[in-house]
């Protein structure tokens, strides 16, 4: 098989063989359908014109797991998908769930084979069905290594997991010479669709790199820390458990993180950091949405998912797009079987016309939902605020968490005190002199702290199973881990299935 590997590099970019050789272990990748050609004459394009109909596919292993791999190859026909790419791509995201395995695809194409017609969409209804079949049952991984664009975009946008690579990606619906003509708006293809918008602004891409080296390098340690199928359950260790030593029982530094004033910021990953494994945390969508993170890390080898509020950026507050970055890595946490730990640190939903005309109600309802519906381990442990609406749909105890946890410094309640004192006390304290009012307001916030603003009056009711120490949290969640590994959801309402607020 000859390839024009030297086409792909005047672009600044590796061949679609490169880049499987580069991802992949040495030497293991098996090409599947490498005879397979384009099968139609039209407009001058012959049959059996263009080797392997544009699309490498095939199967490997990284880091000893076995994985399905689908390579576009721009350098033939420019990567456009034609009836035998799309299903030779459908064949392999089959293989991958047959086989329980992630599937892994790069995409590098000028989108539908026009030549082709309705065969070239026929392909793509394929890959999206196999796509679909594929979601919950095994991971799928996109990395966008240049144009993705029109119909071909969506395949990528039901995959778990997209990543984009700085002056290569490209995705969009409609392209800059399309909306040139229909609105007479002149942008950039990478103002459109770059590496920076769909991972800033847009919330499309879950990986942001600045390279093909350094992005194969991060999908190798995502695949090293997933479950490569559902079935994997509650413990997945990717044989570190067994291997891992010196385990920290108790992380002194937890206990000095929190700032002694509550409207103090201080960064969510310092805890996480005292939580997880050294050099554990894989963050997804880190630059979108930042008032809250996600991503996966391990507890003495074993992988879970954190959903941490972030009180560096915003407060920490929830709104319309952490509500829904949140709520998907739950429903992915949950169809894998990982562990959610939940680091609650929440002043509330965030107010104004913005965000509801937004839709702040249906995008905070999908967390509420995504929590709810989760069946997997669910533990939170609330680290300081915990006010209104977003003290519950933190993966409270209302929610069904398996365990709920406060450090000392918690503060739950159905709003902060100073608030609570002048919705209270407001039209009393009208009627008072500067002073009186001063020292009036102090007193009935004091009082508001005392009665509400503590762990204790939760745990009291049960809504908290424990009040801990900061220095015991990593302790405390991986032996929760093992008593709850065996651990069934109980059968509710049968029926379909419910109706996500999407």
């Amino acid at each position: 098989m000859v390839y024009n590997v030297e086409k792909q590099h005047k672009l600044g970019k590796l061949h679609a063989l490169e880049r499987i050789c580069m991802l992949l272990d040495e030497d293991s990748f098996r090409e599947i359908g490498s005879n397979m050609t384009n099968l139609e004459d039209a407009f001058n394009i012959k049959k059996g014109q263009f080797p392997y109909d544009g699309v490498i596919t095939g199967y490997g292993t990284i880091g000893g797991q076995k994985v399905v791999i689908y390579s576009e190859d721009f350098t033939v026909i420019g990567g456009t998908l034609g009836k035998q790419h799309g299903f030779k791509i459908a064949n392999a995201i089959k293989m991958a769930i047959e086989n329980r395995c992630p599937v892994i695809g790069i995409n590098d194409s000028g989108g539908a084979r026009i030549q082709e017609g309705v065969n070239a969409l026929a392909g793509y209804g394929e890959i999206f069905y196999y796509n679909t079949m594929a979601s919950g049952y095994i991971p799928q991984i996109s990395i966008i290594a240049g144009n993705c664009a029109g119909g071909a975009v969506y395949s990528p946008g039901i995959t778990d997991f997209i990543f984009v690579i700085d002056n290569i990606s490209q995705m969009f619906v409609t392209g800059p010479k399309v909306i040139k003509s229909v609105t007479n708006e002149d942008i950039t293809a990478d103002a459109l669709g770059g590496a920076n918008v769909h991972a800033s602004k847009s919330g499309v891409a879950h990986f942001h790199m600045p390279d093909e080296k350094e992005c194969f390098k991060r999908v190798r340690e995502l695949i090293s820390i997933i479950p490569p199928c559902f079935q994997e359950g509650y413990l997945h260790t990717n044989k570190a458990l067994t291997n891992y030593s010196s385990n920290v029982h108790f992380n002194e530094a937890l206990a000095h993180i929190i700032p002694e004033q509550s409207n103090q910021s201080y960064d969510i990953h310092d805890v996480i950091q005292g939580i997880v494994d050294q050099e554990s945390f894989v963050e997804v969508q880190e630059e979108f949405a930042t008032n809250v993170v996600v991503g996966f890390g391990r507890v003495k080898g074993v992988a879970i998912g954190i959903i941490a509020d972030q009180p560096k950026f915003m407060a920490g507050v929830l709104d319309c797009d952490s509500s829904d970055k949140a709520a998907r890595f739950i429903r992915y946490c949950d169809a894998f079987n990982i562990p959610i730990v939940t680091l609650t640190d929440v002043p509330g939903f965030l107010p104004g016309k913005d965000q509801e005309y937004k839709g702040i109600i249906r995008h905070g309802a999908k967390l509420l939902y995504a929590y709810s519906e989760a069946t997997t381990i669910k533990i939170n442990i609330i680290l300081r605020k915990a006010y209104g609406g977003a003290y519950i749909a933190m993966s409270s105890k209302h929610l069904r968490a398996d365990f709920v946890y406060a450090w000392p410094t918690a503060e739950i309640a159905v709003m902060g005190a100073e608030g609570a004192a002048d919705i209270l006390y407001g039209k009393q304290m009208k009627t008072m002199s500067p002073e009186e009012k001063a020292a009036f307001r102090q007193e009935k916030i004091d009082e508001y702290n005392e009665k509400f603003m503590n762990p204790s009056i939760a745990a009291m009711h049960g809504y908290v199973d424990e009040i801990i120490k900061p220095e015991a949290t990593r302790e405390r969640i991986y032996g929760d881990i093992i008593m709850l590994s065996d651990k069934r959801a109980v059968d509710g309402v049968h029926k379909k299935h419910g109706n996500i607020p999407l």
